[in-house]
Formats: C-alpha cells, structure tokens, sequence
C-alpha cells in the first residue's frame, strides 16, 4: 500500500434500494445532449488517436463545448421531410502546431489539422449512428476550435511519459451497484438503441427513459421518436407504440421481482392526431437544442437519489482533465470493489484532485459503504483500501481505454 490519501466511511442515512422514493433518467442516443456528448467524445478520441500517430504522445486539447442548435421538420405518415437542417457547432481548444526539440534544438515541426480532423469525426459519428440524418444536409457542421491557454499546456505535461498532473482542482463520483430501477433504465434505452431498434426500424435512436420506484412499484415512462417513414398510418403507430411498452416491460422483469408499469409517449393525442412522429428519429430536427454535459453522468444515467458531479466527462482530454479522470474512474473503483469485497450492499467513491499534483494522488479517495447485516465497514476496511489503491496507480490504464473507445462517458 502507498500513502495515498484514502479513506473508508459508513453511508450517511440509507441505501437507495431503502429509501421509499427513487428516480432515474437516461436520455437515449438520439437525445440532442446525448448527440451532443457523442460526437464531443468521438472527436475528442479522432485528436487523440491523431495526436499519438503524429507525434507519439496526446497533446492538449479539450472538446467539451459542443452545442446541437434544432432545426425544423415536416414529419408525415409515409416520410416527411427536413425543412431546415439541425445545426452543430464543435468549440473548445486543441493543439495545431507542436515542435520537437532534442536538446534545445528543433528536430521537427508539426501542423496538425485539429478541425478537420473533428469535422470527419462529425461526420462519422452521426453517419454510423443516425441513419436517418444525412450529414451535411439534415445536419449542418461547423468547427472553432482554439488555442490551450500556456499555463494548461504546461500543467498537460511535457514529455508525456511521468504520470499526469492535474489540470483542475474538481472532483469525481461513483458508485455500485446499480439498482433494480437504475438497471431497468439503463438497459431499457440500449436495447431499445440496440437489438429491438434493429430489428424496429420505426423506433428512432431518440428514446428517453424515466424510471420511478415508489416503494416497491416501479413506474417506466419512455418517449420514444418515432420514424415517419416506417409507419403509414395512426394504427401502425399504436402497434409500435404497443410494441415498445410490450417489450420494456418484459427486460423489466429480468431486473425486478417488483410490481412494474411501463407508459409509452404519454403526451400523444390520438383523438387530436397529435403524435410523437419524427422524420428523423430525433427531437433534435425541431426545436429541441442540445450541449454537452446536460445529460447523463459518467455511468449513463442521471441519479437525483446519488451524489453527482456536474462535470461534463464527454470531449475532455483523457490524460490529465479530472473532470473526465476522475468520474470514469470513480465508477471504475466502485465495479472493482463491489466485484471483489464481499459483504457490501452500496459504495460511493469520491475522487478530489488538486491542480497541479499527479492524478493517481489525489487530495482525497472517499468511500462510502452500507454493508449487509453482520459486516462492520471496519472489518473490509483494508480490503477496501487495498482495491481503491490499486485502481489509483492504475489511472493512466483509463486513459488508453478510453482513446480506444473502450468506455462510454454518457
């Protein structure tokens, strides 16, 4: 064991499984902040990879500004039509020109094309995940990309191979495991998203899920963007309406032995012919905007019941941004500690960096336990400590996983 600052309490007040009310979101694929913190984080792995081929190590940058801008849609039983494009706009800072030195003298210099470089990255992310959006037509890109202030660049890190500094004093949360409702929220938007959507084409990638557990019944309210073009009629929509609650409340029942009621696209009006019908499967085509950050945390969900960081973790840099770091690994340590301690019901981790000090030493590493009856934190304490410590020295094992795309930040 190092001397790294760690610590192991008991949970303040109840495990969330025991409190009488608890709320979860997840906004889907399609959501405008959920595309938003796509696309930032697609860039953001585009430079990296970029940055690594060209001069062998990540230099600074950060993507974490995008903004989604809606357009206007006609959608019509049969297929609609975009009537102005959604706009995008990819902001931050990246690094465009870097020079090698060897002992004070230049050995190359390098011009790196940050934006295009994030426009193809654009381009890809919504061609691979959007069939129903036509870039550069349905959805119109623009890309500002500045400058890292000196300091910042400095605090990145100069030869890349120490472990990083801190480019923030900020902090990051996790926790494990998830609850019956957070499960059934989560895994109600990716196979929505997934396998059902595949074989559903209908069923566009703008699927929001609300969960709500009042005692031990919960109630799923999913709104579902529902693709024009795939439906030629008000009866087929019901039938897909049908079919989406039919099927969320089947995954419900491998989660939950609870009493559970799943409501689909509650705001329709058939007697008024007011539906949740898109041309594009995304709200996005009229009139909701999006950004990065607004949407769900780290783990991909948005826990009201759970301590949570407002950090945006989608577009930042993987090396030394703690707003990213810190909340990706603090889920990471909650899995790990879950998975090998036993007797724990429910664990926080609190990550807190201080600027300018390594990333796998942070001013604190919190953890907050609810134990099964007959487990006293004091007995798991070391075993706690051993795994949190561990995970620590292993920080920069995250950042080559995250460029490789290997972990999800929304």
């Amino acid at each position: 064991m190092t001397e790294r600052n760690i610590r192991v309490e008991p949970v303040a007040g109840r495990a969330v499984e025991d409190q009488a009310v608890e709320i979860v979101e997840r906004k889907g694929l399609g959501h405008p902040d959920s595309i938003c913190d796509g696309i930032a984080e697609h860039v953001s792995q585009a430079l990296a990879r970029e940055y690594l081929d060209r001069v062998g190590r990540v230099l600074h940058y950060n993507t974490d500004e995008t903004q989604l801008v809606a357009g206007s849609a006609a959608p019509a039983y049969g297929g609609g039509e975009v009537a102005e494009p959604i706009y995008l706009l990819i902001t931050g800072r990246a690094t465009k020109e870097y020079t090698e030195m060897e002992n004070g003298t230049v050995v190359d210099h390098h011009h790196i094309p940050a934006e295009t470089i994030a426009l193809r990255a654009a381009r890809d992310y919504v061609e691979t995940h959007f069939p129903e959006l036509e870039f550069g037509t349905d959805v119109v890109c623009d890309v500002r990309l500045g400058e890292g202030s000196g300091d910042l660049q400095q605090v990145f890190g100069k030869d890349g191979k120490q472990v990083p500094k801190s480019n923030d004093t900020s902090f990051g949360v996790g926790h494990a495991p998830l609850t019956e409702t957070e499960r059934i929220v989560l895994n109600a938007e990716r196979e929505l998203n997934g396998a059902f959507g595949a074989d559903h084409p209908e069923v566009g990638q703008d699927v929001k899920v609300m969960g709500k557990r009042e005692g031990d019944r919960i109630d799923v309210t999913v709104a579902v963007a529902m693709v024009d073009a795939y439906l030629h009629s008000l009866e087929e929509y019901d039938a897909a309406v049908d079919a989406v609650r039919e099927f969320v409340t089947d995954l419900a029942g491998r989660y939950t032995d609870r009493e559970v009621n799943v409501h689909v696209n509650t705001a329709d009006d058939y007697d008024e012919g007011s539906v949740y019908l898109t041309t594009t499967g995304t709200s996005a085509e009229q009139g909701d905007d999006g950004s990065v950050g607004r949407g769900n945390r780290a783990n991909g969900l948005i826990t009201p019941n759970r301590s949570m960081s407002m950090e945006a973790t989608s577009g930042k840099n993987p090396v030394n941004h703690v707003g990213k770091i810190y909340n990706l690994l603090s889920t990471e340590i909650a899995r790990a500690v879950v998975d090998e301690v036993d007797g724990i019901r429910e664990i926080r981790i609190r990550l807190l960096s201080q600027i300018g000090q390594p990333i796998d030493d942070p001013h604190v590493a919190d953890a907050s336990l609810a134990t099964v009856d007959g487990v006293d934190v004091a007995d798991i304490r070391a075993d706690v400590e051993r795994v949190v410590d561990r995970e620590l020295a292993n920080v920069t094992e995250l950042t080559e996983r995250v460029i490789k795309g290997d972990l999800t930040t929304f």
